[in-house]
């Protein structure tokens, strides 16, 4: 098993090198880097391929993007600061660190603030999203162009986790973002930061005892390779934020400025209705592959969480009562 994990990485990191999408163009415009966390099997990588190549074509090779996969430049803490810094021009991040710049932008990041996929989808379409982001952008002074839907994180371990007690005591590897630690408090797990190129490996060596991600995800980063139990508890509906660097947006003409947002926008919608379908078939993928999978008792996983909701958490009572009323 080590030795195919270590094939598999070595043959990602022929793959994952940044792809450019045509060097006669790249050659003649600007070269943008869009840098991301995410295998480039993964539909994210795949889609911000697309999106370039879309973009460079209908500016006429005025803008050429290659895109960094599998933390290249970076965990996320580190893409988010390039961007910043400006040695990054465009990412993907999850709404939990563009959270970590504006609080009220991780409310949807809350374990099952989002009832489910269809409750996703109406907060994405809704006002508050848009003045979250607007006011992120206001803030840092980025353009985060497009939500694009990540998946429900389920968690997986060594061990049966049908209840909240079930995870308690263990070693939950969470993302280096403030709003995991809310899931991990809840259930009681000891939160144990890791980046997320590390994850396999603590998960191998027992630095962690368990993970939670959704299930395209699982698979990509073969997490179930070294966790036998896979737990349904979809307790957080994630979603990833596309976002255009400061400086990066106000070298942009107003007609690219459409034409990023078109091609983004439209990125985002086909990367998201993959993934759909990907979660759609992945249970029973994984119980092929000779993983226990079980459909906990999601009550009792949302009654232990939903009381942490307003404690402390840096988005007003109002804007969630907000994002509850969507349907």
């Amino acid at each position: 098993m080590i030795q195919r994990r270590h094939l598999a990485l070595a043959g990602a990191g022929l793959l994952a090198a940044p792809a450019v999408l045509d060097r006669a163009a790249t050659a003649q415009g600007t070269r943008l880097r869009w840098a991301h966390v995410y295998e480039v099997n993964e539909p994210y990588h795949t889609e911000a391929v697309w999106a370039g190549r879309e973009i460079a074509t209908r500016t006429q090779g005025r803008w050429n993007i290659e895109v960094f996969a599998a933390s290249q430049l970076g965990n996320e803490p580190a893409i988010n600061q390039g961007l910043t810094l400006g040695t990054i021009d465009m990412i993907y991040t999850g709404v939990a660190f563009a959270g970590a710049s504006y609080r009220p932008l991780a409310i949807s990041h809350a374990p099952y603030a989002l009832r489910d996929y269809a409750h996703f989808q109406a907060y994405r379409r809704s006002d508050l999203h848009r003045e979250l982001v607007d006011a992120y952008n206001r803030q840092t002074g980025h353009n985060a162009m497009a939500l694009t839907y990540y998946g429900d994180r389920m968690v997986t371990a060594n061990r049966s986790v049908m209840v909240p007690a079930d995870l308690r005591g263990l070693k939950l590897r969470i993302p280096q973002a403030p709003s995991f630690q809310m899931f991990a408090r809840a259930v009681g797990a000891n939160a144990v930061p890791i980046a997320f190129a590390e994850v396999y490996l603590a998960l191998q060596n027992g630095t962690a005892d368990a993970q939670e991600n959704p299930l395209p995800t699982i698979q990509a980063k073969r997490f179930h390779e070294v966790q036998s139990h896979l737990s349904l508890t979809a307790h957080i509906t994630d979603s990833l934020l596309t976002i255009v660097g400061a400086g990066t947006w106000r070298r942009l003409s107003p007609a690219d400025r459409v034409i990023f947002q078109e091609v983004i926008a439209e990125a985002a919608d086909r990367c998201g209705r993959s993934i759909r379908t990907m979660e759609g078939e992945l249970a029973a993928w994984f119980r092929g592959q000779g993983k226990t999978v079980q459909e906990p008792d999601r009550a009792a996983f949302r009654a232990a969480c939903v009381p942490l909701h307003n404690e402390n958490v840096g988005w007003s009572r109002a804007q969630y009562d907000r994002l509850q009323a969507l349907s």
